[in-house]
């Protein structure tokens, strides 16, 4: 440190300049981050969730039987009723040139620090059809509960018994002729959706491993930044605060406040996955970790990954240098393009050998 200069000094010196991104990025990013600090400034710690459904209404959109231009429908389909839980599916009309025989599945959860978005929302239905066809699978996009109403552990079961759901029933809402391997299923998520499929991979992996009946095998994790985090400010946090998008740290506290258990610290272990704390199914799937250098996340993501493979597990990291955090969600970045084609990859690599009658299901 130069004499004289104050930590904070040196700190503010060292802090990048903000990502250049194309006009219509920038207006709808800046538009993101104020909506959500006005529904989520809450001192109590609550959500706004009447100013948060009239953003909603403009936001939504409905699931579409008819094929959109690269080919793809959607349709939605109940998995509990009785709690709001249920998920839209994407998939080839029957007469796409890509369909194929036994298309691997994508069960995808959408971010938002565990309290904002919804499956039938614009970016992450627009997003979902880009994973079908970029992929060439099956993408079934869940509608979780959301905190603080519905806080931990509410989401993973939620996500959980999807999964079983599918297990029992397969998936819903297909054209004829379009089947699924579901020894070929792969969880994937973005921010909060990165952390849920984490910890329901090694919940399903751990209760995989003692039935012989379960038909469904997640093969891999396709994890966008996921969010995780802990009481330390690391170096990401306090270099990119007030200059990356999206997430800060005042937004981040206020979602893990109001997600994990009434009195826990960042460090609980929904949060702050450790060496100590991970104990990892012997099944536990190969993961896609995709970190961006404009998030400020990216130090928790990559200390992720690295107790990942000192647990002994399958591991890539991709690195995105300009990446914001959520910048998949905005096809005009290359970036966002370039990322399906790595989860294509990845998807191929992992998928199962060959499928069988009894694990494709339609």
């Amino acid at each position: 440190m130069e004499m004289g200069s104050t930590t904070q000094e040196v700190r503010a010196r060292s802090r990048p300049s903000p990502p250049a991104l194309p006009c219509a990025v920038q207006l709808q990013v800046t538009a993101f981050s104020a909506g959500i600090d006005a529904i989520n400034r809450r001192r109590d710690g609550t959500v706004n969730r009447c100013l948060y459904s009239v953003a909603d209404r403009f936001l939504r959109v409905r699931a579409n039987p008819r094929p959109d231009s690269s080919g793809v429908r959607s349709a939605d389909f109940a998995v509990d009723g009785s709690r709001g839980l249920w998920a839209r599916v994407f998939s080839p009309a029957g007469t796409a040139a890509w369909a194929r025989p036994s298309l691997p599945v994508v069960v995808y959860f959408h971010g938002g620090g565990f309290a904002l978005f919804s499956a039938a929302q614009c970016y992450f239905d627009r997003l979902c059809r880009r994973l079908c066809r970029g992929i060439g699978a099956v993408v079934v996009s869940v509608e979780y509960r959301l905190a603080p109403e519905h806080p931990y552990p509410a989401a993973y079961d939620d996500a959980m018994d999807t999964l079983l759901f599918i297990d029992a029933n397969g998936v819903a809402g297909l054209d004829e002729g379009v089947s699924v391997d579901l020894s070929s299923c792969f969880l994937a998520g973005e921010s909060a959706g990165g952390n849920i499929i984490h910890h329901v991979a090694n919940r399903w992996a751990a209760a995989a491993s003692t039935s012989s009946s379960v038909r469904l095998a997640v093969a891999g994790l396709l994890s966008v930044q996921p969010y995780f985090g802990g009481e330390e400010r690391t170096e990401s946090e306090l270099r990119l605060d007030g200059v990356a998008p999206i997430v800060n740290l005042r937004r981040s506290d206020f979602w893990w406040k109001a997600f994990l258990p009434a009195g826990a610290t960042r460090d609980h272990p929904a949060a702050h996955v450790t060496d100590e704390n991970a104990e990892l199914a012997a099944t536990f799937p190969p993961a896609l970790v995709v970190v961006g250098g404009f998030d400020t996340l990216q130090d928790w993501q990559r200390r992720y990954a690295d107790v990942l493979r000192r647990k002994g597990k399958q591991v890539q990291v991709v690195e995105f240098p300009e990446g914001i955090h959520a910048f998949y969600l905005f096809p005009q970045l290359a970036a966002s393009a370039k990322i399906i084609e790595d989860m294509r990859a990845f998807v191929e690599c992992n998928r199962a050998s060959s499928s069988t009658p009894e694990s494709s299901a339609q």
